[in-house]
């Protein structure tokens, strides 16, 4: 049984310092201290990792490469904003002041939570007249879609498109379920399975509010987590939202530390 730290170590080594890309058309680059993902518009671009021997002296010219890199990108792929995603382990103590003065805007932090897959309950089903479905096509990706619409109240477009294009190009790491009730999608959660790592990436898990409270969320979550053994993954990872957490927690997830999305805009 891996320690807290032993299993932060391994994730950043697996999925940060050596992350995949996680879409077609995108690359996965190391400039140095940093790795980075690049695509264009649609896609998520931004800083991944940063080597823990990133000091005061060489921070500064590491943030302002990377806002150099990105402005590069808006005119050669008309990307408008890109992502340092600072864990709370990172260094130098300093680093979100320097990204903050930098003008990256923070926003809420999440929790990084990992649970052993043997250790996630995966018995619990949905709720009575809720039936959850894989997707494996185009119509499954768009109820998602309208899930997703319906729980966060906010246009899901570009979440979408990035689904359709993950499903075309590598269906083996795509993995969507959308629960259905009197046929309206009211939730929905997707799995990123990292191929050549032992971590599943859980995403998403969002509720139309006259669900919510029901048990949707936990049967989501062990449907992704029996797949996910099935496949042999040996790990589930979740970043985790305020509202999620406390629930996986008592799912068997373990917080191994915050992370916090600092959002540059590409003046135009």
């Amino acid at each position: 049984m891996r320690t807290h730290e032993e299993l932060l170590a391994l994730f950043d080594h697996e999925m940060r310092e050596h992350a995949r890309p996680d879409g077609p058309g995108v690359r996965v680059e190391r400039d140095g201290p940093v790795v980075r993902q690049s695509g264009g518009p649609d896609d998520w671009n931004g800083v991944v990792w940063s080597s823990p021997t990133l000091d005061e002296e060489s921070a500064g010219a590491a943030v302002a490469a990377q806002v150099a890199h990105y402005e590069a990108q808006r005119v050669a792929r008309g990307v408008t904003s890109f992502e340092w995603k600072l864990y709370s382990h990172d260094r130098p103590a300093s680093l979100a002041d320097r990204l903050r003065a930098a003008g990256f805007a923070p926003e809420p932090p999440e929790t990084l939570m990992v649970a052993a897959v043997e250790d996630v309950p995966a018995d619990a089903g949905p709720p009575p007249g809720v039936e959850l479905r894989e997707v494996h096509d185009e119509a499954g990706v768009r109820l998602m879609t309208e899930a997703h619409e319906a729980a966060f109240g906010r246009d899901a477009s570009s979440l979408r498109d990035h689904m359709l294009a993950r499903l075309a190009a590598a269906p083996e790491e795509f993995f969507g379920l959308v629960a259905v009730a009197s046929g309206l999608p009211v939730s929905a959660a997707r799995m990123e399975l990292c191929a050549g790592t032992g971590f599943a990436g859980l995403w998403g898990g969002g509720t139309h509010p006259a669900w919510r409270g029901r048990g949707i969320y936990r049967a989501l979550v062990a449907h992704r987590a029996r797949t996910a053994a099935a496949r042999g993954y040996r790990y589930l990872q979740v970043d985790a939202s305020a509202d999620s957490a406390p629930i996986l927690a008592r799912l068997g997830f373990a917080a191994l530390a915050t992370t916090t999305p600092y959002v540059y805009r590409i003046a135009t």
